[in-house]
């Protein structure tokens, strides 16, 4: 009796150890499941490596041989990518990666799946931007739930390498919305073929409709929990956080996650969004030797970036950072810490890589982009034809038989300036046109629209594909590969100066007195503050559009001195007035220029 007694103790520990994770995330989901129809979700994500937060819908009767999904998944790698996948029988996967111009964890936006027999599309902010009609479409009719949820990754080559410091983590949802599919009997969605059936504006948890997630699954590093989804301001909130602290709150102090020189500058990754005010005190870091100029919080909160002179490159430099908060309500207060600095190595054009391949020809040998990197991929595997395979069109067989598919991004430091590129490509696995089919987004911008590498010149031989003058104003060349069908590929590339000395124009606040920062919180109910950085003494100008464009409050502010100044505003018009929720740009303008960002208002 004791030897099973204890047999039974040892298998529930067991049980129990694979459900006692670390970490602890969220899952929200509808009770009910639906056929076909457009959902709706605006939310905004976070922006963490190692994190991912998500709107999908996914059949849960069971079985790889029954899978039906269709997603939109948040990286928080990333900070201009969205990425979309159709998930069919077999566990099949659809993926494509979407460019976007905006920063998902910086603002809300409104993101939509059209699920239809004949496709299956994705929006953001109203607008069409990808659709599937493969066949595998027609596999895709199984009842599916609605669901949003935040973890942790395994999978360090898809999410990005996991630090605990990073949490806690949160996702924050405005709403859900779902319309049937009507087709020829709607009013909303394309060719008015959907129509509204209902919409959840997350005041409150409706258990008719809404459960909570309590469960984990391989790949997965963390559990979902019913405590780390909160409703707050008119948001449902989901939360990654440690096994301790759990919920909408955050007593865990801000800390250094990296720091790196570069063109006269220190950039400093820390783990959340900071203070704009205490991260930007120059007498918050010491750096031996080196003369600090000016110091600035970047747009996604989490970066500060030092402009300092005198920075010695041949010694290894530490900086002492202390007392900066982060934007936490009670804010958290860090303690002194250090970093060694992490020197650029600047790369000798003209710059040539071998994509998923060795150093060969003078070609750089591939490598992963990193904070300590020059250049390097993210995600994708590599891969090579065997070396006596010729490759047509070409004397660097070498080249084109290394790749790296799947490939989302590639990204170079090279400095301002003006720049030729040659993207190198080879089919070596695909045997027909439209096969493999992809976009190429360089500099945000669409080069490439619809590559279909055997469509163009076949099997086994060479491709280039080249842009010339490619503006470079922030140090960094940023290539995105956005599948069409099936993956990505990369074979090489070849990056040659064309002239240097661009005006980063990113800065030129500075130039003219000021700079503008981020309002916090966002979003905000009641009021916020707006912070302004002044290098000169000055009169500035505040004022507040909503999205049509419409000015709704206005005020001067004269005689400020140099230092950082925190503006108020309270959600009301010029009368007084109380305004409506939603998403507003808050204006603040000088003699000379005007800058502008986002903010959201909740009532």
């Amino acid at each position: 009796m004791k030897k099973i007694a204890l047999i039974i103790i040892i298998f529930f520990s067991l049980i129990c150890s694979n459900y006692a994770k670390d970490f602890k995330g969220a899952e929200l989901r509808t009770n009910s499941a639906y056929t076909y129809g457009r959902f709706e979700v605006r939310y905004k994500s976070a922006q963490k490596d190692g994190v991912l937060a998500s709107f999908f819908t996914y059949y849960d009767g069971g079985g790889t041989e029954n899978w039906n999904e269709l997603d939109i998944e948040i990286m928080g790698r990333y900070n201009n990518d969205v990425q979309f996948n159709a998930i069919t029988p077999g566990q099949t996967n659809h993926v494509r990666h979407q460019n976007v111009n905006f920063n998902p964890s910086v603002d809300f936006h409104n993101y939509a799946i059209e699920w239809t027999p004949q496709y299956v599309a994705w929006f953001i902010d109203g607008s069409e931007v990808y659709r599937q009609t493969g066949s595998h479409i027609a596999t895709i009719t199984r009842a599916q739930k609605i669901m949003m949820n935040i973890w942790n990754p395994t999978s360090v080559g898809w999410a990005g390498v996991w630090n605990q410091n990073v949490v806690p983590a949160f996702a924050y949802y405005d709403f859900v919305k779902y319309y049937a599919y009507t087709p020829n009997a709607g009013n909303y969605g394309t060719n008015n073929n959907f129509t509204y059936i209902w919409g959840d504006e997350f005041n409150s948890f409706d258990a008719n409709r809404w459960s909570k997630a309590t469960h984990t699954f391989d790949g997965n590093n963390c559990d979902f929990i019913p405590g780390n989804i909160v409703y707050k301001d008119g948001c449902m909130i989901l939360c990654l956080t440690d096994a301790t602290n759990l919920g909408y709150v955050d007593k865990l102090a801000p800390a250094p996650m990296w720091a790196r020189y570069e063109n006269n500058n220190v950039y400093i990754r820390f783990n959340e969004d900071l203070d704009p005010v205490s991260s930007t005190n120059n007498s918050n870091y010491i750096m031996s030797g080196v003369t600090v100029n000016s110091i600035e919080l970047m747009e996604d909160n989490k970066t500060v970036k030092i402009n300092v002179s005198n920075f010695n490159t041949s010694v290894t430099n530490n900086i002492i950072m202390m007392n900066i908060k982060d934007a936490a309500v009670p804010a958290n207060n860090m303690s002194a810490k250090a970093l060694t600095i992490a020197n650029s190595n600047p790369l000798t054009f003209p710059v040539k890589i071998n994509v998923g391949g060795n150093s060969i020809l003078g070609y750089l040998a591939d490598t992963e982009f990193k904070y300590n990197t020059e250049y390097g991929y993210s995600e994708g595997t590599a891969a090579s034809t065997s070396s006596g395979v010729q490759i047509a069109g070409t004397d660097e067989d070498e080249i084109y038989r290394a790749e790296r598919y799947y490939i989302t991004k590639y990204d170079v430091r090279v400095p301002n300036g003006k720049y030729n590129l040659k993207l190198m490509f080879c089919e070596n696995y695909f045997t027909a046109a439209g096969s493999r089919v992809f976009d190429i987004f360089v500099q945000n911008q669409l080069a490439k629209n619809n590559l279909d590498i055997f469509g163009e010149v076949g099997f086994r031989t060479a491709y280039n594909f080249t842009l010339e003058n490619i503006d470079v104003t922030d140090g960094l060349l940023k290539i995105h590969f956005c599948a069409e069908v099936s993956e990505t590929l990369l074979n090489g590339i070849v990056i040659e100066q064309v002239s240097t000395g661009v005006e980063d124009k990113s800065n030129s606040s500075l130039n003219y007195g000021f700079n503008l920062l981020q309002n916090y919180p966002n979003p905000f109910n009641g009021s916020t503050k707006i912070p302004v950085k002044i290098n000169d003494s000055s009169d500035l100008k505040l004022k507040i559009y909503n999205v049509l464009g419409e000015e709704k409050y206005s005020k001067l502010y004269t005689n400020l001195s140099v230092g950082t100044h925190e503006l108020i505003w309270n959600g009301t018009d010029n009368s007084g007035m109380t305004l409506s929720s939603g998403l507003y740009i808050y204006e603040v303008s000088d003699n000379h220029i005007s800058n502008c960002k986002k903010m959201i208002y909740l009532k």
